[in-house]
């Protein structure tokens, strides 16, 4: 009796072990078949990606069908950015959460980033947005307000169907508030979730909140809707003055009558921005010394090495790098130049061998006379913003160093129908200008490098994959492709 029910027993163990056997092979062939489908899904998106290039762009730089001035493949893209039928509209300002204040920080075009983003979180929170207040203590120590800038009321009423805005906080609200705004500051790149938990709460306590030096406090990867409702705010609700719009296009203008095309540059070589980039451009112990000096003011910099940074492609071109550049990419010498750019480190010397590149050399103090131009000399921000205009308005935009104004142009530019713009592949142009300076390349070998380094970084609507890089700068969800038929 005995041997029996150790044999029953042995036999249902058996029968439990062969199931869980069983089970788990089930399990590894599933999971290897789970594995195995994404590895070719994303092989697949791959192919997908590289059959769609080569279906509308052949990646041969050098062939003479490729246009410097114009992208032959800019007509299948095209912004959209229109709202989805299903996205929430504004609610009332006697419904909203509370009001919310943005202080803005930096430059013009950092401010804009912050300004745009501060939309979408304030359509997050479901709140009503107070005019941001712009930054007026940064080091360009501009006191312009944002209705110096931008064009407010175009701004409230653009928004009107995603975001409630308002000039300020209703007097009859402020006085029945028993504590002033709360302030506090979202960490960088923060996501929805962080401002639905951490700041809602506080913002429905004290039915306003002011979130500072709001400069990319939100997280680049949002869903496709905000994206949109980004996009429809950098794009479509900034609308500059029309006293600073005028002079803009006045500008331009001048640009058009005396060159059809022309090719415009934004030049970052300023003392301080040289000296935190930690580089070094040839000029001796004078140089280390100006820099270093300046670099003091930035107290947590780590010690950065000047050929590993120069290596790495964190070095801004010299205004002469950007003319060889320029001529190596097939830029002839009568082109016409327009130059954006602050305080230039070294001055005359350092812009004069762009200049003998490219004699037909302007900036906006040598285009417009002096009457023009005073009303605007003492506010850099609006400065920047006629220098942002004429550069939006070029034929072709060039850029040494991928700062704020060269993400938001670029991204502007893509998305107002894919003009040419440039920014250096300063890794591999780094090795190029070293090899050219130890006379190491012909001009011809030279050229046709730069022109191979530079083959994915022309402004080609294809060059960077959707989800890659910063939103500002591609702003993939708010650009479509047309529907492209095989000539196969």
């Amino acid at each position: 009796m005995e041997k029996k029910r150790l044999r029953r027993s042995w036999s249902r163990t058996n029968k439990a072990l062969s199931s869980r056997s069983r089970s788990l092979a089930v399990g590894l062939i599933l999971f290897g078949l789970g594995l195995v489908s994404l590895f070719i899904g994303h092989v697949a998106s791959d192919l997908h990606w590289s059959q769609f290039r080569r279906r509308i762009r052949p990646k041969v730089f050098h062939n003479k069908r490729l246009d410097i001035w114009k992208s032959n493949y800019s007509d299948f893209y095209y912004g959209c950015s229109t709202r989805g039928a299903n996205f929430r509209y504004a609610v009332p300002e006697n419904r909203s959460n509370g009001y919310l204040l943005i202080a803005t920080s930096g430059g013009l075009n950092q401010q804009r980033v912050g300004i745009s983003d501060a939309v979408v979180v304030a359509w997050i929170l479901n709140a009503t947005l107070v005019i941001p207040e712009m930054d007026h203590h940064s080091f360009w120590k501009d006191d312009s307000d944002f209705l110096n800038i931008f064009d407010v009321d175009w701004f409230i009423s653009y928004l009107s169907e995603d975001v409630r805005v308002v000039r300020r906080i209703p007097d009859k609200v402020m006085r029945s508030m028993e504590k002033l705004p709360w302030t506090m500051r979202p960490p960088r790149k923060s996501v929805p979730d962080y401002y639905l938990y951490q700041v809602l709460p506080i913002l429905r306590r004290r039915h306003a909140l002011q979130l500072t030096k709001f400069d990319y406090r939100l997280t680049n990867r949002l869903d496709d809707e905000l994206q949109k409702l980004r996009c429809r705010a950098n794009f479509h609700a900034l609308r500059f003055t029309s006293s600073i719009e005028n002079m803009g296009q006045k500008l331009v203008q001048k640009m058009r009558n005396m060159s059809s095309r022309y090719v415009a540059v934004h030049l970052r070589f300023e003392p301080d921005m040289l000296a935190f980039s930690g580089c070094y451009y040839g000029g001796g112990d004078k140089e280390r010394a100006e820099l270093g000096e300046i670099r003091k003011r930035w107290a947590t910099l780590p010690d950065l090495s000047e050929e590993g940074e120069r290596s790495r492609g964190k070095c801004p071109l010299t205004p002469h790098e950007v003319g060889l550049m320029l001529k190596a990419l097939g830029f002839q010498n009568d082109t016409f130049v327009y130059v954006a750019s602050g305080e230039i480190y070294g001055g005359e010397k350092t812009l004069q061998p762009l200049k003998d590149l490219f004699p037909n050399y302007y900036t906006k103090e040598m285009l417009a006379d002096a009457n023009e131009l005073e009303p605007f000399l003492p506010f850099s921000s609006r400065l920047a913003a006629l220098d942002f205009i004429v550069c939006d308005e070029s034929d072709v935009f060039v850029t040494n160093n991928n700062g704020n104004m060269a993400k938001i142009l670029a991204g502007r530019r893509r998305y107002m129908g894919h003009k040419r713009t440039i920014r250096p592949n300063a890794k591999k142009l780094s090795m190029l200008f070293k090899a050219r300076s130890q006379m190491k390349l012909d001009w011809e070998t030279f050229s046709t490098k730069v022109k191979y380094a530079q083959s994915d970084f022309m402004g080609e609507p294809d060059e960077m994959r959707p989800g890659r890089g910063d939103f500002h700068e591609f702003p993939y969800s708010c650009i479509c492709k047309k529907d492209v038929v095989s000539s196969s």
